[in-house]
């Protein structure tokens, strides 16, 4: 399906408590495995917090086929920025121009937030996605290795 064709029929909304299934079925479908009620627990402190934007690509039909989380990040070292917390859209749609809508969205809302610049981070094994960022503007500026320890 050509970009256009698939952009002109969806349209990107705030995500809701009844999105929860799907959003956990795309994060699942991505490599984080979630729960609906998961998502849910997740969702309801998110969507109280003015700081967050989760949004939703959605046909006219009500299928969702990706989402968004941006929000705003506070630093000592830099300028408070936008953050992409996740983007995922459903494998079926990828190179259809919905990734691109979701994070015109994500940009447009940084801009409400007066933002002056968004950032993400993207692993290292999702070359195609790293391209897709390039093509957005987007310019790789580190490498760097992320440590987790569980409490």
């Amino acid at each position: 399906m050509s970009e256009h064709l698939a952009t002109a029929k969806i349209h990107v909304r705030r995500a809701t408590l009844g999105d929860a299934e799907r959003l956990a079925a795309l994060a699942t479908e991505l490599g984080y495995p979630s729960t609906p009620e998961e998502v849910t627990s997740r969702l309801e402190r998110i969507e109280r917090d003015v700081g967050h934007f989760v949004g939703v690509a959605e046909f006219a039909d009500g299928r969702v086929v990706g989402w968004i989380h941006v929000c705003v990040s506070y630093l000592i070292e830099s300028n408070p920025r936008a953050e992409i917390g996740g983007l995922v859209v459903d494998e079926a749609w990828r190179g259809s121009g919905v990734g691109k809508l979701l994070m015109q969205h994500a940009e447009d809302w940084a801009r409400s937030k007066r933002l002056e610049a968004v950032y993400l981070r993207s692993n290292v094994i999702r070359k195609d996605a790293h391209r897709f960022y390039e093509r957005l503007g987007y310019k790789n500026i580190k490498t760097q290795q992320a440590f987790l320890k569980m409490l």
